[in-house]
């Protein structure tokens, strides 16, 4: 999940289209890259309780196995996040092959996995990278407004730069419409945008506004757990069963 911009629903859509689709039945990690923590808050997993987070795995040389950690949902497991991971391009910055690093420990573990999900910071810089070169597909979480559109381009032109030189199998998996209000008119204008230039990419179910998802993390829960009827946790519930359909 991938946008150099804050607030676009990133988090959200790691959390909840993880536990749908573990829910589902599949064996799913969600991978915690952005310094906030947010993914691993939403699971109710306090800082004190993460022994060993993605700062471990990517600045000092800890194995994914030894960072993961389950969660409360069953087939759900989670590489948990932590403030200092805001410093990783500084510390990394010298290392050889610092893109791949991600990609280098992941491999041990690609069989025990059905989906994995990389929760990215909100830029375009070195775990961003390593979150790219590690995956199939960048799935991309858009807000309807008119600021989204003028990043997309910069965040379609980092897509191309890594297939060309760190990862040729990198696709784009979708585009994902959040915080969709259909009243809005600048919500329409937006939609027919994407629809004019990546109508194939576009998933056709749109995550609403909705105070239910928002609320969710504050309860240690993701939303289609926390209240699986709101508007927003259907939605999710729609998108999982669309990405598992697109994705087998």
């Amino acid at each position: 999940m991938v946008n150099q911009k804050g607030g676009v629903g990133k988090t959200t859509t790691a959390v909840n289209v993880a536990t749908a689709i573990a829910v589902a039945g599949k064996k799913v990690l969600l991978i915690d890259l952005d310094s906030q923590g947010n993914a691993t808050t939403a699971f109710g997993i306090p800082p004190e309780a993460r022994e060993k987070t993605s700062y471990d795995v990517m600045v000092e040389d800890a194995m994914l196995d030894e960072a993961i950690m389950k969660t409360e949902v069953p087939n759900l497991s989670i590489l948990p996040a932590i403030i200092d991971l805001s410093a990783c391009d500084v510390q990394l910055a010298s290392k050889i092959g610092r893109e791949f690093i991600l990609q280098k420990k992941f491999a041990a573990l690609k069989q025990k996995f059905d989906y994995v999900f990389i929760d990215c910071p909100p830029s375009l810089g070195l775990l961003t990278i390593n979150a790219m070169t590690a995956a199939n597909y960048a799935m991309i979480p858009l807000q309807c407004e008119f600021y989204s559109l003028e990043g997309l381009s910069y965040l379609l032109n980092t897509v191309k730069l890594v297939q060309d030189n760190l990862n040729d199998k990198l696709d784009i998996g979708g585009i994902i419409l959040t915080m969709y209000d259909r009243r809005n008119k600048l919500t329409q204008d937006v939609e027919a945008e994407i629809i004019t230039h990546f109508r194939d990419k576009l998933f056709k179910s749109y995550i609403p506004r909705n105070i239910k998802l928002s609320e969710a993390p504050s309860h240690g829960k993701p939303g289609i757990i926390y209240d699986h009827r709101s508007s927003g946790a259907q939605a999710y519930m729609l998108l999982a069963r669309e990405i598992l359909k697109r994705f087998g």
